[in-house]
């Protein structure tokens, strides 16, 4: 059985461990003392935060132990580093990605985290990950809209009752469209701090006799004024059709979904998820024209980004768009699985440079667009 005390048991097992015992446990090449030593580093850092200096130092050394540790240890490492704003940035990660047991409590709580790193764990790891991140207090609203973009049911719910998340407005209005079809995020929806009257008005539309009572209650409004308000709204979200059948030749499949991204567009309603499920879906014609609509780009345009030898024009037009930078990466790789390979892979990874705002994105597709098509008129 291996031992997780950091300390003799005769010592209290959260005081911080005497030099001479760590010196000891030091020169003992055991895989226990190894383990023992790894939580009595933790210990003492705990009761004396190391300097930045020694921060790195220290780093290397708990990545060296943790990547060895058996999973009871890293289990108590992480609850240990879970509120400890000293915790190497390096291993902090790496047990946020560890089975979900021993990466939760790092995930909920520890304030080393950044968005970047949460970012992360919600495209690589479980969805049990997800959750956790979905619950994490005080979460940006970056991170929050990735959620919503990524529409996992499961997470949404967790999303919808984390009441310190800083969903925006327009978050709210989407999980709110999203509650149409998870029927579990209406209940905590009507309850939402940041829910307002217009949404439950929407949302009126399809929750049951309980939740109608609570919206009329909660806003004060006329139930009856309210029901006949609803009877106007234009008919719900339009939802993108099964795929096509394999009778349908490409041509057809192209143009009808050609108008459901003019339909949804023209209510208002195309947004950067869309093109996220389409690529997961494999829809290429669904993902070029989506963006193309979104981005003001022509068709052209947006079919030489996704033949081109370099991601670089995509990623900007993804970037214009409203697809994070951390999310691209994995986006890029999927859709070259159904897109013969492309884009080619030439070029240094431009999303690592550092976040663009839309328009500066937008401007940048545009001028390497023109810069192409300069260049082949000239070969030409």
């Amino acid at each position: 059985m291996v031992l997780v005390q950091p300390v003799p048991a005769s010592r209290n097992a959260d005081a911080a461990p005497r030099p001479s015992e760590l010196l000891a446990l030091a020169r003992n090449s055991s895989t226990e003392a190894r383990q023992r030593l790894l939580l009595g580093v933790a210990a003492l850092c705990d009761s004396s935060p190391p300097s930045e200096e020694l921060s790195s130092v220290l780093g290397e050394v708990f990545l060296t132990l943790a990547r060895r540790a058996e999973r009871e240890v890293r289990k108590a490492l992480s609850e240990r580093l879970a509120h400890a704003e000293w915790a190497p940035a390096a291993l902090v990660n790496l047990l946020a990605l560890d089975e979900i047991e021993i990466a939760r409590p790092i995930l909920e709580c520890s304030p080393v985290l950044q968005d970047d790193d949460l970012l992360r764990v919600l495209i690589e790891a479980s969805l049990e990950h997800q959750i956790a991140v979905a619950r994490r207090p005080g979460i940006s609203g970056r991170v929050a809209d990735a959620v919503i973009d990524q529409a996992e049911p499961a997470v949404l719910m967790a999303l919808s009752t984390n009441h310190s998340a800083g969903i925006s407005l327009e978050g709210v209005r989407r999980l709110v469209e999203h509650s149409r079809r998870i029927a579990a995020l209406r209940g905590p929806l009507t309850r939402h701090p940041r829910l307002t009257e217009a949404l439950a008005e929407q949302m009126y539309q399809w929750v049951g006799t309980a939740l109608r009572q609570s919206i009329v209650a909660r806003f004060n409004v006329d139930e009856q004024a309210l029901g006949a308000a609803v009877n106007e709204v234009v008919g719900g979200i339009v939802h993108p059709p099964p795929p096509a059948k394999a009778a349908v030749d490409q041509g057809e499949r192209d143009e009808m979904e050609r108008r459901l991204i003019n339909k949804l567009q023209a209510a208002g309603q195309l947004r950067a998820g869309l093109l996220i499920r389409a690529v997961r879906e494999k829809r290429l014609s669904l993902f070029a024209h989506g963006l193309s609509a979104l981005g003001g780009f022509t068709d052209e345009q947006v079919r030489r980004a996704l033949s081109a030898p370099s991601p670089e024009a995509l990623y900007y037009a993804c970037a214009a768009v409203g697809i994070d930078r951390a999310v691209f990466p994995t986006l890029l790789a999927e859709l070259r699985k159904f897109n013969d390979f492309l884009p080619g892979d030439q070029g240094e990874p431009v999303w690592l440079r550092g976040a663009l705002s839309q328009g500066s994105a937008s401007r940048a597709f545009k001028a390497l667009m023109a810069a192409s098509q300069d260049q082949q008129r000239t070969v030409v």
